[in-house]
């Protein structure tokens, strides 16, 4: 999130957020509580991660239920492949495994990537002047469902690893490249 430029930042968090804020915001993340999911790029980076943050409402219709605020933020360098809207997606059939019944989603009116996201997925959005809400009602879990967050799950920790074995090949590689032009500015002889 530190490599977030100032107008990420504040369709982000609402205002120009500075690094101590930022450092604070991840620090306040309570991973015993809430989930925090990403995408790498090939080159182990973060470039797109999402927050769910639980809680329960208080209904006097439905006793209690409980809800999740989603949250995302996407690299400059890594948008318009979809990372917002697969973050979603995963985030929603994760919350619904988890027994969350409603999505909540707040935004700046002009955030229109996220408000999109919203939309698409058919939440009940609400606009406010420069803010919205969208609010997203989500269908109990199933068994496909918690299969769909298996499989996913075992294709990003394959994919991880893959990804974790290419940088090792390269590094190697690398290294031995330096190896070769060590050897040949010692020697004179280029190596077979």
């Amino acid at each position: 999130m530190l490599g977030l430029g100032d107008r990420d930042r504040y369709l982000r968090f609402g205002y120009a957020a500075n690094d101590e804020r930022i450092r604070a915001y991840a620090a306040s993340l309570d991973f015993t509580h809430d989930d925090v999911f990403g995408i790498f790029n090939r080159r182990l980076q973060l470039v797109a991660i999402a927050h769910l943050a639980y809680s329960q409402l208080a209904s006097a219709n439905h006793g209690v239920s409980r809800m999740a605020e989603f949250a995302v933020s996407v690299d400059d360098r890594a948008r318009g492949r979809g990372f917002g809207g697969r973050l979603f997606t995963y985030a929603v059939r994760h919350a619904r495994n988890h027994g969350v019944d409603r999505l909540f989603i707040h935004a700046l009116s002009e955030n229109t990537a996220m408000l999109r996201i919203a939309r698409k997925a058919g939440a009940d959005m609400q606009r406010d002047g420069g803010e919205s809400e969208a609010w997203l009602q989500l269908p109990p879990d199933s068994l496909m469902t918690h299969f769909e967050e298996l499989f996913a799950n075992h294709a990003a920790d394959a994919n991880y690893v893959v990804k974790t074995q290419q940088r090792r090949l390269q590094y190697a590689w690398a290294r031995y490249r330096q190896f070769q032009h060590r050897l040949l500015r010692m020697t004179g002889v280029a190596p077979r």
